[in-house]
């Protein structure tokens, strides 16, 4: 599903979907962020799907918004974009990060070169970031006199204790992938980000679909949620999980131990 700034290939269950501006080290356009939403609403709608991962082509992941591409497609675009949807209490800028943690099946982003303003809230986005140790990492808006406004308040909040997430947006300080992962922003770091991102979505894929996905939606729902609501989330998924299809191939893979052949996702 190629598009100008944005691929998708989906092969064996995991989509790749790739940020394609090299020469503007994957800068962010307005028309990037509408291919990012559909790219991920069109993904949610898939079953078969077991994984994402999303990278950035040549040099770098990202280097946040490309105001001069912005100023170009002029004020209305802009604004077009900026009123949330109220369906989905996000507009098109948060959309595009915070669509990655509507979908139901891990997401991973592979981070080298840049990680810069949007990028960052794009990678803050998935469910794991494997970084390279020498990639910069920076809530950069804070260098214009803006906020992370693209879901970022959000993630970095989850991942962050709130002193680190103040300073770096205060500052709008630059970190390397190494720091980002002592300070909580990254996975893990790795020489080659791709091949762990891949040996991490190969162990993911010999787990139930089913599972996996309830548990994205148990930390996803119910990380701050009091513990009443949280266990009676539990009992639900649990209950679900139980008469899955899938576990039963599970149990059925032990017995004969041969790997379990799993069927598409039982919950959209």
């Amino acid at each position: 599903m190629p598009s100008s700034t944005v691929s998708c290939q989906v092969s064996d269950g995991v989509a790749r979907v790739r940020l394609e501006r090299p020469d503007k080290l994957n800068a962010l356009t307005l028309d990037t962020l509408d291919e990012l939403v559909a790219t991920a609403h069109r993904l949610r709608r898939d079953r078969s799907l077991r994984a994402v991962v999303l990278s950035g082509a040549g040099r770098s992941f990202c280097a946040g918004l490309d105001f001069g591409s912005v100023a170009e497609d002029g004020q209305l675009a802009v604004l077009r974009r900026f009123a949330p949807r109220p369906w989905r209490g996000t507009n098109t800028f948060q959309e595009a990060c915070w669509a990655w943690r509507r979908l139901p099946v891990p997401v991973v982003a592979v981070v080298h070169g840049h990680c810069l303003g949007g990028g960052l809230q794009i990678a803050m986005g998935a469910d794991f970031r494997i970084t390279a140790p020498d990639a910069q990492w920076s809530v950069l808006e804070g260098k214009w006199g803006l906020v992370p406004d693209m879901s970022g308040v959000r993630t970095l909040a989850q991942q962050l204790g709130l002193d680190v997430a103040k300073r770096l947006t205060m500052t709008g300080e630059t970190v390397s992938g190494t720091e980002a992962v002592r300070l909580g922003l990254a996975t893990q770091s790795a020489d080659d980000p791709a091949a762990a991102a891949d040996e991490l979505v190969d162990q993911l894929l010999t787990r139930s679909p089913d599972a996996v996905a309830a548990a994205k939606r148990l930390f996803d729902t119910r990380w701050s949620a009091g513990p009443r609501r949280t266990f009676a989330r539990e009992r639900w998924e649990q209950a679900v999980l139980l008469a899955a299809p899938n576990t039963g191939r599970i149990r059925k893979a032990a017995r004969s131990s041969a790997p379990a052949r799993f069927s598409p996702r039982l919950l959209p």
